[in-house]
């Protein structure tokens, strides 16, 4: 019986990393507008369903903004930075066969057993607005499964913000 639980934990957290491996994260842009013109940017609404995480969101996409070149103005930018998450719970049932009966044993003394995993998926959608228009230039998202360490979702913030700038600003096509 014991090898049996290893074997379940063992698949459990097998999915855990294949989710998060996963995870992802989407860009979209307007693919008329001329992002060598926007040097600055302002912040819009950052709104994220814990207070604490507003900073932390401000601080991540600060950082690979001031990377690429752009200024924070405290009014007034190129640009106005919006973020918001989105946080839903998912489930996986998971069945294991102990390799005993079913149809391939002819009929044979077969168990089963299925568990449930819940866990908390966390969804960052960064917009970019024309500073002058107020038209939405450019949308990145990234999605992740949350865990109930603060750091290492903060680290994931990170990493995941990142990769979300990863190839921004885009870049006219030829």
């Amino acid at each position: 019986m014991r090898l049996k639980n290893r074997f379940a934990l063992s698949l459990a957290g097998l999915f855990l990393a294949v989710v998060t491996a996963w995870a992802g994260t989407t860009t979209d842009y307007d693919h008329s507008a001329d992002f060598s013109h926007y040097k600055t940017y302002s912040w819009g609404t950052v709104k994220t369903a814990n207070g604490l995480w507003d900073e932390r969101v401000k601080n991540a996409i600060a950082s690979q903004l001031g990377a690429r070149g752009l200024t924070e103005a405290p009014s007034g930018g190129d640009v106005v930075v919006a973020a918001r998450d989105a946080i839903h719970n998912e489930q996986q049932l998971n069945t294991f066969y102990d390799g005993f009966g079913g149809r391939r044993w002819f009929g044979g003394m077969g168990t089963s057993t299925t568990t449930v995993d819940n866990y908390k998926v966390g969804t960052l959608i960064v917009e970019l607005f024309d500073g002058t228009s107020k038209n939405l230039v450019w949308r990145g998202s990234a999605s992740n499964t949350l865990s109930s360490s603060a750091d290492k979702n903060i680290k994931s913030l990170d990493k995941n913000v990142q990769k979300m700038f990863e190839h921004f600003p885009p870049q006219p096509k030829k």
